[in-house]
């Protein structure tokens, strides 16, 4: 087990080599759509390449991911072929937010021998990501267009 202080030295190292081994400006938060931003996450178990849908009005929100939801086809069979869909996730604050997701299990950010299956995960699922994203972006953005 890692002291706080430990932890937060490998999360910091694990960042770095990432942007080192995949030295490129992400979209993440750039999506031009308020409260809708791509997301990496890794802890000690999985890592996830995530899109989150967390606009305060709830209608917004349903319809941001009704619209990705009616793409889910061209999004499985396209571009993440396991892709999850989930429109209302929970985080740990009891919040509701709709979540697009794919994981990888068995590796973890404090074993540094998986560190590069990880950084090949996140590159790969993460620009197949952005690839669908900016294909159907101007539909996604639209909200006078409904599904």
């Amino acid at each position: 087990m890692f002291s706080k202080a430990e932890a937060q030295i490998i999360k910091k190292e694990f960042w770095t080599a990432f942007a080192e081994a995949y030295p490129r400006k992400w979209l993440l938060y750039d999506t031009k759509i308020k409260d809708v931003s791509f997301k990496f996450y890794v802890d000690n178990k999985k890592a996830q390449v995530m899109l989150d849908i967390e606009p305060k009005d709830e209608e917004k929100r349903t319809i941001y991911f009704e619209k990705i939801e009616s793409l889910k086809n061209i999004l499985h069979e396209d571009f993440l072929t396991d892709a999850v869909l989930e429109k209302n996730f929970y985080l740990e604050t009891g919040k509701a937010i709709s979540r697009i997701w794919v994981e990888k299990t068995g590796i973890s950010l404090y074993n540094k021998a998986s560190w590069n299956e990880i950084f090949d995960f996140f590159n790969e699922k993460m620009d197949a990501f952005e690839r669908f994203f900016y294909e159907y972006e101007d539909y996604i953005r639209d909200l006078e267009i409904n599904t």
